[in-house]
């Protein structure tokens, strides 16, 4: 059993629904047996949510204190963490055996920086339209001199999908 922490944006991003659709698709195909890690349950966390339940993948969401209210869907599990969002996005990513960054503005960026900090294989969606985006321009193969682990961007969702369900923990230097 994978567990794969999936940051996306907590809002919509144009044409990001599709990429988001398309991931999943390929992730339930990939690896039927995957458990989707997710911060909440609004913007495109729920799509992703939806279409994990939809596919018959089992989800995790961690939900931060100000939004625990949330009601989710049946089949989902539910934490309340009792954690601001970011503390939330701790306890997310911590439990991930990979982390997907599907597109995103700032919350979904630190995910990706926590996700290296802990040495995560760590899959960014290229071309996402959304401020994650620049992290390629900024960070081409790693966030820092220690080389925690190799940044993977990757233009397209069901690659993405693929190298993230191949991933072993801390390996992700070996893909690209």
């Amino acid at each position: 059993m994978r567990q794969i922490a999936v940051a996306v944006h907590s809002n919509n991003v144009p044409g990001l629904a599709e990429k988001v659709e398309r991931f999943v698709e390929a992730l339930a195909r990939r690896c039927p047996d995957a458990v989707l890690l997710v911060g909440g349950y609004w913007g495109h966390m729920k799509e992703v949510v939806d279409a994990a339940l939809r596919r018959g993948l089992r989800v995790v969401a961690v939900l931060p204190i100000e939004r625990e209210g949330v009601e989710l869907p049946p089949g989902a599990v539910v934490i309340r963490s009792g954690c601001e969002y970011r503390c939330r996005s701790v306890i997310m990513v911590r439990s991930a055996d990979a982390v997907a960054v599907l597109g995103g503005g700032v919350g979904t960026a630190i995910e990706a920086f926590m996700a290296y900090a802990m040495g995560k294989p760590l899959f960014v969606l290229a071309g996402a339209g959304a401020s994650t985006d620049r992290l390629r321009e900024a960070y081409p193969e790693y966030f820092d001199e220690r080389r925690v682990v190799k940044v993977v961007y990757v233009d397209d969702p069901e690659r993405l999908a693929e190298l993230v369900c191949a991933a072993e923990g801390g390996a992700a230097a070996s893909f690209g």
